[in-house]
């Protein structure tokens, strides 16, 4: 793609709705080059992936079913877009059903998240703002002003037709009504699929700074010496090596030379590095992935030529320090049985256990995996339990009986917080979960974990919960499907990390808290879920809740026809054990904050009765109504059994009514023997 060259001035940043039209036109063309002589309206648009202003993931080549892409370029403050925003919001409905996509695209610098969803609650703008943070998608669309609308042709990803919405809006005077109706006339055409008479028209608007697009020749100086060889060795290396799990190794520049397109592609739509966190909401321990600065940095090199410049090759030098145990050998090591991986296919979960040789109760107070063969080893969770799993009975909620760490690549080990540790019983089992991806040759995996023990009993037990929903049924074709569950505190507790896990049909997952007061905080957003790509999420910060508070988990599942990792997308999904059905499943780490290891306020009983209450409780007000009710309980209901159970007879089971009668029952249960 050419890209243009803009020359701005910090004077020019902004336009206003009173600036004299020829003195606009006059500055307009000083700072910007001429766009039909400088921009190939043909010229193919690139894929990328950006966060809206809400805080959703939008990638560009999802919709290549649609007849036409359609991105008006925004800003906070300009009274262009703001006037255009009637017009285009207009040709949004005009074509409502016709299969169009409506966006807009912000890459202010001085705009930021939260400013811009302010612009958009203030002046109604109702579609996704895309969040352009680094400007390298308005750099390599050749944006200059906004205003300006883009109409991308999915079938060729060629930009058909960029101006403005109609005739309608000059710089300081607006017609009552617009004579022409370009962008409406260009989204026809692309629906015909005939020719567009005039495909590039100039706009009126504010200029967008973007001052990187005319340094490229400072680009090309940048050094793979100094600042390309280190930022990928920090970020991409402990992957991308000879033995690792990425399918090619960064051993010198020559490599990166070759593979600089396809890395600029996978920055673009945040496929690498691996981590799906919102870099908005919250702070984690474990967090990777590239800076903004680091992103810009990159791209501009690449985009440069991925010249080598002078310097040693740090790549070419650098020796993997990664050690067998590096956390220092370890107390207990425990080998999983050996696992053929073909070469190629997709191999179902393995659920192996080890029985635990040791005599004597521990406490574990940090975890390392080492996989037998890191180009397979996708992702191992790893727990234990007091009992001994049967041959061929193990599945994959067996290893957060007593959750011990999860395993990806770069996040090898798991060192519990201060003062915390999980107590591992003697006898039992150890359980693994192992994801294998086939790399295209046979191998056998040995992966072995170490287990690091605490001297004397830590101050603080380590627990974990799910906030699960087992009844789900997600619907066919359905492109935002919600879900949701719960789990309720009935002590203070300590939040220390997260999981969210779905299948291929997830689509994004949030934790939020709820606290007492009615208050809901988000602690944390996973935009744009990757089943590849199992990550925990260890909070910086750990977060304490009061009793009475709830953590709740949510996902939305894309069962429709884009999702090209959508087995079915006209079946109605289940949950289930295999990836082609379904689950929500948010698991956490905690401790209740008043629990020692002396001083146990665990309710076991409580503890799992909440997980069920958690998902029965559709609409989370506490109760279980008869809507409500899975099948026993609905029947003993309707029968009149539970009669006796609603004790403030509201129609309803609150929580203490329903966890009163089964303690009740388990006490009858017990006596009984």
């Amino acid at each position: 793609m050419r890209f243009l060259t803009v020359i701005m001035a910090a004077a020019l940043a902004s336009c206003s709705a009173d600036t004299d039209p020829a003195t606009q036109e006059q500055t307009g063309a000083a700072a910007n080059v001429d766009r039909e002589a400088a921009s190939s309206v043909n010229d193919y648009v690139d894929n990328f992936s950006l966060l809206d202003h809400e805080g959703r993931a939008h990638e560009l080549y999802y919709y290549d079913d649609a007849p036409a892409i359609a991105i008006m370029i925004q800003g906070n403050g300009c009274p262009i877009v703001r006037n255009a925003w009637s017009d285009y919001s207009a040709v949004r409905d005009q074509f409502a059903g016709k299969g169009v996509e409506f966006y807009m695209l912000n890459a202010n610098r001085q705009d930021k998240r939260s400013t811009i969803a302010e612009e958009a609650e203030n002046f109604s703008y109702d579609i996704p703002i895309l969040n352009d943070e680094t400007q390298l998608v308005a750099e390599a669309l050749g944006v200059t002003r906004t205003a300006e609308v883009l109409v991308i042709s999915p079938s060729d990803w060629s930009i058909i037709y960029r101006g403005p919405v109609n005739d309608r809006l000059g710089y300081g005077q607006q017609r009552a009504e617009a004579s022409e109706h370009y962008l409406a006339d260009a989204l026809n055409a692309a629906i015909t699929g005939e020719e567009i008479e005039t495909r590039i028209r100039r706009s009126k608007g504010c200029i967008v700074n973007l001052p990187e697009a005319a340094k490229r020749a400072e680009h090309a100086a940048i050094s793979y010496s100094e600042t390309i060889a280190p930022l990928l060795a920090k970020n991409c290396a402990n992957c991308h090596e000879e033995g690792g799990i990425a399918p090619w190794a960064m051993t010198d520049y020559s490599m990166i030379e070759g593979f600089a397109p396809m890395i600029r592609e996978v920055v673009r739509t945040k496929r690498m590095p691996p981590w799906s966190a919102d870099p908005h909401v919250g702070t984690f321990t474990n967090a990777r992935g590239l800076s903004v600065a680091e992103k810009q940095t990159l791209v501009h090199w690449i985009e440069a030529g991925a010249p080598r410049g002078d310097g040693p090759d740090p790549l070419a030098a650098r020796v993997s320090d990664a050690t067998q145990w590096p956390l220092g050998e370890p107390d207990l090591i425990i080998d999983a049985p050996a696992f053929d991986v073909p070469a190629s296919g997709i191999v179902d979960y393995q659920f192996p256990t080890v029985l635990n040789p040791m005599g004597e109760d521990v406490w574990v107070r940090a975890v390392t995996v080492v996989p037998g063969d890191k180009t397979v080893v996708h992702h191992a969770l790893v727990g234990s339990s007091e009992k001994v799993t049967k041959p061929g009975e193990g599945d994959y909620q067996d290893v957060f009986d007593n959750y011990l760490i999860g395993f990806v690549p770069g996040a090898e080990s798991y060192i519990y917080p201060e003062d915390t540790g999980v107590f591992v019983k003697a006898g039992g089992e150890f359980r693994f979960q192992m994801h294998y991806t086939t790399s295209g040759r046979a191998t056998t995996d040995n992966t072995r974990l170490g287990l690091y023990f605490h001297k004397t009993p830590p101050k603080f037990p380590l627990r974990q919960q799910v906030a699960l929903n087992i009844a789900l049924g997600i619907e066919p074709n359905a492109a935002d499907h919600k879900e949701q569950a719960y789990f309720e505190f009935d002590n203070p507790a300590t939040i220390y990390m997260l999981f969210p896990h779905s299948h291929y049909r997830g689509k994004s997952s949030v934790f939020d808290v709820v606290y007492p007061d009615g208050r809901e905080e988000t602690i944390l957003s996973v935009p744009d879920y990757d089943f590849n790509w199992q990550h925990t999420y260890s909070l910086a910060e750990p977060l304490e809740v009061p009793k009475g508070a709830k953590l709740i988990h949510r996902t939305i599942y894309d069962n429709s026809a884009r999702n090209l990792a959508n087995p079915d997308p006209d079946r109605t999904v289940p949950w289930g054990l295999q990836s082609h059905d379904e689950m929500l499943y948010g698991s956490f780490m905690f401790r209740w904050t008043a629990e020692t290891a002396d001083n146990v306020v665990h309710d076991p009983l409580q503890f799992g009765i909440r997980q069920f209450y958690g998902f029965a409780d559709k609409d989370m007000d506490g109760k279980l109504a008869r809507s409500e009710m899975p099948g026993g309980l609905a029947r003993s209901w309707d029968k009149g059994d539970l009669k006796a159970v609603d004790k403030d007879g509201d129609g309803a089971l609150s929580f203490a009514e329903f966890y009163g009668m089964r303690k009740a029952q388990m006490k009858r249960r017990q006596s009984s023997r």
